[in-house]
């Protein structure tokens, strides 16, 4: 039976250039994912976008003195040429700032209304008397309660991670004009969470295949009890309430962002004539993926899952979400303001697009936070990528070029050759169906180390004219590894493809290659890198910015 798998990629703000912690927290992650689905014969929709109306673009905005959505759309588009960058191909990667997208948000909220799900209620809210104006809580600034940090924002301290209310910090202000607010009451929607906590708690109890970080977060909550929340913000620049009375106010991010995912896969099918409700009103061989970095969960596992619950129980909520823990770099964490960050566009335009996502693969944070590190990245691409894999197709293509007038030579598949491309197929497609995407490459350079294992076995360079067995079945496990290494390393499997004359991979499969095949050269697949950049590039992240 044809699956049909929906992978939903977390929404980033538009509020600066990504950097590699992006790329590690869902990007590269639900590419593979993708990618190998595609290649296993399932209908794939991948789709994602940027996060047009947060409140840290309109901080930005207001600093520079320029509409939000004017800095909304210039890391708009930037974001969508890193992501092209870095190969994750998206059917369709959006903006929340269409009118598609207001539409469907607009309908979900009337629909969650007349459901009886949203409620008005009036609440206290920081106002600054001095711009005359509700603010929003990154618009607040103070001391984080619990780490005195005299920097912590209204929404979350950066120092210890803690979330936070701007009720909560100590010596509050106004992030612009540096007043302290006062508190002022205003009127909002809220999203009656309550109401689905049987049901959440029904749903979620039932994922046990979820991973252990992502099931215990919203199970916490269920039981500390859910509260309702806010769906809507003071606020002029956003998706307006669709409610006379209203105009002033518009859905709160958090609400209509996540509704991304359905209005993303509608206009994908407006764009393309495909039919978005297969993969969403299909109970019984669609499945969702959502793939975010762990401050996201709740939204992914409480909130979006009632708000379907309570819009249309039609439609198929998350089968499974796949949060990545965080990724630290040289041991800290990610800190524009120290420097401790790299831009995601650097290190592709600098390193390869395919060698940034083989370390970021291999060291992906699944479970526990992982580090980056410039020795371990060099050492990664220097140790595994040239030694190991590039080593055993440079060794065999030059071989074959030298005694074999570069056509592939006579032979026959060895058993156990044939068991060892079998296996590797095997293991990674257990390893790429749980997202374990870790496990998933160390199986596929397992093969490459068999094969380098299988080349020194059989000595070659004792008899190279009599060797024609032993050559055309290194072949062979190139030729696996170039559909096995697809999902993670495109462009290494593409150059692979036109070395061997075979066509895009279609299928999770090997393909044989033939006998009398003429090898086409592509150079060296990888470059070494000197490691005298270690201390070049620790010292320009350091550098002043």
């Amino acid at each position: 039976m044809e699956k049909k798998i929906l992978v939903a990629v977390a929404w980033p703000y538009v509020n600066g250039p990504m950097h590699i912690g992006h790329l590690a927290g869902a990007y590269i992650a639900a590419d593979i994912f993708a990618r190998f689905h595609r290649l296993n014969g399932d209908k794939v929709l991948m789709v994602s976008g940027s996060d047009m109306h947060g409140t840290p673009t309109a901080v930005i905005a207001e600093q520079e003195g320029v509409a939000p959505i004017e800095v909304a759309e210039r890391f708009h588009k930037r974001m969508s040429d890193t992501l092209k960058s870095i190969d994750v191909s998206f059917d369709l990667y959006t903006k929340t700032s269409t009118q598609n997208h207001k539409e469907v948000s607009q309908e979900i909220f009337l629909t969650l209304l007349k459901n009886g799900y949203v409620f008005k209620e009036k609440m206290m809210q920081a106002y600054c008397p001095h711009d005359n104006r509700f603010l929003p809580d990154r618009f607040v600034e103070g001391v984080c309660p619990y780490c005195k940090n005299p920097k912590a924002r209204g929404d979350q301290c950066d120092s210890c991670g803690r979330t936070l209310d701007p009720k909560d910090l100590l010596d509050p202000k106004c992030k612009f004009c540096k007043n302290p607010p006062v508190e002022k009451e205003t009127e909002h929607y809220f999203l009656d969470l309550p109401q689905f906590s049987q049901k959440l708690y029904d749903y979620i109890s039932s994922k046990d295949y979820w991973r252990a970080n992502v099931r215990s977060f919203p199970l916490s909550w269920l039981k500390e009890g859910l509260k309702a929340r806010p769906i809507t913000r003071d606020m002029n620049y956003g998706i307006p309430v669709p409610v006379k009375g209203y105009e002033n106010k518009v859905l709160y991010v958090w609400f209509e962002a996540v509704i991304g995912y359905l209005s993303a896969s509608i206009e994908w099918a407006k764009l393309t004539g495909g039919s978005w409700e297969e993969f969403w009103k299909d109970n019984k061989s669609a499945f969702h993926y959502y793939f975010m970095g762990k401050d996201n969960i709740p939204f992914h596992t409480i909130i979006w899952p009632a708000m379907l619950m309570g819009y249309n129980l039609e439609l198929n909520l998350p089968y499974n979400v796949v949060s990545n823990e965080n990724l630290t770099l040289e041991g800290e964490k990610f800190s524009k303001s120290t420097g401790n960050y790299i831009e995601a566009d650097y290190i592709i335009q600098k390193y390869g697009s395919d060698q940034v996502r083989y370390y970021i693969s291999s060291i992906m944070p699944e479970t526990s936070d992982t580090d980056f590190s410039w020795k371990n990245f060099v050492d990664s691409i220097n140790n595994e990528l040239v030694a190991n894999f590039g080593n055993l197709v440079n060794r065999t293509v030059t071989f074959i070029e030298r005694y074999y007038d570069g056509k592939v030579p006579e032979g026959k598949l060895d058993k156990d050759v044939e068991k060892a491309i079998k296996d590797s197929f095997a293991k990674t497609s257990d390893f790429l169906e749980q997202a374990r995407f870790q496990q998933g490459l160390a199986a596929i350079m397992e093969l490459s180390k068999f094969g380098n294992k299988y080349f020194d076995n059989q000595k070659p360079w004792v008899s190279p004219k009599e060797s024609t067995n032993t050559l055309f079945n290194v072949i062979q496990i190139i030729s696996a590894l170039r559909t096995l290494l697809n999902p993670y390393l495109p462009k290494t499997s593409h150059n692979l493809e036109k070395l061997l004359d075979l066509q895009q991979a279609e299928k999770w499969e090997y393909t044989p290659v033939k006998v009398g095949t003429n090898l086409t050269s592509v150079g060296l697949l990888f470059a070494k890198i000197d490691e005298k950049v270690i201390p070049e590039e620790k010292a320009l992240m350091l550098a002043p910015k």
